[in-house]
């Protein structure tokens, strides 16, 4: 079903029209430049010094401060039926808060209720959330059951309304949860029609067997919960997942890995090759799970989400530490709020509390504090896990999760040196409970802007009900499949004669002909969808890049081993030469005019300050 395209209302086109943000450092996952950044109806249309702008134009001043993609959380559940109770963060609420801690861009999950279709599910959603999202946003799909139907369905979200990605749980026995067999067919047809598939990793057998054995024994608290899915039930779940994935050739995304085990599993099969990236929590970066035996039962049971937060109060270092290294590749918030009373539909059964904690407003700042001003990773590695790895692995990527010529205008003005104490008191969400309630840290963002339009105003929340866009993302992500059809391998026979040994020679090289013109046809598709006019740019001229090692879990492949797209080809008329690198490629490290600072490289290459 095609939608149509929302329009900005008049009264919002001048606001969002003319923007220079001046004297600041621009932070992107590969480097940190000095540069002002001049936007122009929501489009970042120049960059560099010394810039020529139209008159008109508001200039913000981001002296001492940082300049960087607006954060993209790929993880909420707003207005979420779930365990009799439906989340309070709405998707205005929630979209307002996200932008309010400096995220411009939110994906959420469509979970069909009871004897709904994934198509009637997806319309629902949307129905709901078009009128009322502050930022843009993307959408998962949920597959709680499987059969022919629901692979039909997929194909049509695929193919006409956006969706590229969709979740299975491993979980939830008797509600969500698939088994083996049904995880073979769904990350089989994941795998053909271009999507990337997800998984909610935890045995589900065990934590139903547990949890059984729990309340047998008179155990009905909030610490109760961990009690009945350890983090061994976890590490299990996503190996398995690892492998099924892995066996089907299929792209795999864990969401909300919450324990050093299960991230270490995670970590392994990336090593071994795997096509698997992973994602954690602000909930798991900030706190633990010593706060299920707190002796207050709404304390207790407001921390309750799965998997749950884990006893180790080392966790959260372990996982930031994943992050930084790139054994873990996201952050999400998984919000999915529930005010006292109704987390009080469990008060004498934990597997009755309804599953699910704040985030998406505090993810940035928690992933900052515990992240950057601990020392454990740089400001460009923080752009990746908050904001451009999202974008790449569900294909967003380039329009957004980067600063650069032609992205969408979502940025964060970030000061590093503010500081801010986390309140369910002072923040923007609904819910009545905030689990890093006290927390005191440093860094804010202290200008939001999303597609060009001031939203966070030095502090003053200008969120506007309805503003955001549904934003489509394409099948076939080439940061995700590329890496699959490099480990890709068509199965076939021992060639006996001299004859099937040039069949199969020929086989392989029409197949890497057929993987790279599939690549530069996507490439050149995208571009078109998104550029649809000639735009003038001043770029960036960057000083020399000091060689550094790049920091992966992937091994090195041989080149022959990847399909690289091809970065030449057609231009439409009036549209600008993406190819056009605005970067000096010179390694002339010594150059005494060098006004950047590089850094590792994360997976995924660099931005180079334009695209492709």
């Amino acid at each position: 079903m095609s939608t149509p395209v929302k329009k900005v209302p008049i009264h919002l086109q001048s606001a969002q029209n003319r923007l220079l943000i001046k004297n600041g450092k621009v932070v992107n996952e590969d480097g940190i430049i000095d540069s002002d950044v001049y936007i122009e109806d929501g489009i970042i249309k120049q960059l560099g010094r010394n810039l020529i702008i139209p008159g008109g134009t508001r200039t913000i001043d981001a002296r001492g401060k940082y300049v960087m993609p607006g954060g993209i959380d790929p993880h909420t559940h707003f207005e979420l039926q779930l365990m009799g109770a439906t989340s309070v963060d709405d998707f205005y609420q929630g979209t307002k808060a996200a932008v309010a801690g400096g995220t411009t861009m939110i994906i959420d999950f469509v979970i069909p209720t009871k004897g709904e279709t994934l198509l009637e599910a997806y319309d629902r959603y949307r129905a709901t959330a078009d009128e009322k999202v502050c930022c843009d946003y993307a959408l998962h799909v949920a597959v709680t059951s499987w059969n022919s139907k629901v692979k039909e369905e997929m194909a049509t979200l695929i193919k006409d309304n956006g969706v590229n990605s969709f979740k299975m749980f491993m979980a939830y026995r008797d509600l969500f949860m698939l088994r083996d067999n049904e995880l073979i067919q769904a990350f089989t047809a994941c795998k053909s029609l271009g999507a990337v598939a997800q998984v909610h990793a935890e045995n589900g057998d065990l934590v139903a067997e547990n949890t059984k054995r729990l309340l047998e024994a008179g155990v009905t608290g909030p610490e109760g919960h961990e009690m009945s899915r350890p983090e061994e039930v976890e590490a299990e779940a996503v190996n398995r997942a690892c492998v099924i994935a892995n066996q089907v050739q299929c792209p795999l995304y864990v969401v909300h890995v919450m324990s050093r085990s299960a991230a270490e599993s995670l970590e392994a099969a990336r090593r071994r090759g795997v096509a698997v990236w992973g994602e954690t929590l602000a909930a798991a970066l900030g706190t633990d799970g010593t706060n299920y035996r707190h002796s207050c039962w709404r304390h207790a049971a407001g921390h309750i989400l799965s998997p749950p937060l884990r006893p180790d109060e080392k966790t959260p270092e372990v996982l930031m530490t994943k992050l930084a290294t790139d054994g873990l590749q996201t952050t999400g918030s998984d919000n999915c709020t529930f005010n006292a009373d109704q987390k009080a539909i469990g008060k004498d059964d934990f597997s009755k509390i309804p599953n699910g904690v704040n985030g998406v407003e505090d993810r940035m700042s928690i992933v900052w504090e515990k992240g950057v001003h601990s020392g454990i990773m740089d400001p460009t590695r923080f752009v990746a896990v908050t904001s451009t790895n999202a974008a790449k692995i569900f294909n967003l990527y380039p329009r957004k999760g980067v600063i650069a010529l032609g992205s969408d205008a979502d940025i964060v003005i970030w000061d590093p040196s503010r500081k801010r104490t986390i309140s369910a008191q002072t923040h923007h969400q609904a819910v009545d409970f905030n689990i890093f309630e006290g927390m005191e840290v440093h860094g804010v963002p202290e200008y939001v802007i999303v597609n060009g339009r001031v939203c966070l105003d030095d502090g003053d929340l200008k969120a506007v009900h309805g503003y955001g866009r549904y934003v489509e993302t394409p099948a076939y992500p080439a940061y995700v499949y590329d890496l699959v059809n490099a480990h890709e391998k068509k199965p076939r026979g021992v060639p006996r004669s001299e004859a099937e040994a040039k069949k199969f020679a020929e086989e392989d090289a029409a197949l890497a002909r057929a993987r790279e013109a599939a690549r530069a046809a996507a490439a050149a598709a995208a571009a078109a969808a998104i550029y649809h006019e000639n735009n003038h740019t001043n770029g960036i001229h960057e000083s020399p890049k000091p060689k550094l090692p790049a920091v992966s879990c992937i091994p090195t492949l041989p080149d022959s081993a990847v399909v690289t797209p091809s970065a030449k080809g057609p231009r439409l008329e009036g549209q600008r030469n993406l190819q056009d690198s605005t970067f000096s490629i010179s390694e002339d490290v010594d150059d005494a005019r060098r006004a950047c600072i590089r850094v590792n490289n994360p997976p995924g290459g660099r931005s180079a300050g334009g695209f492709w």
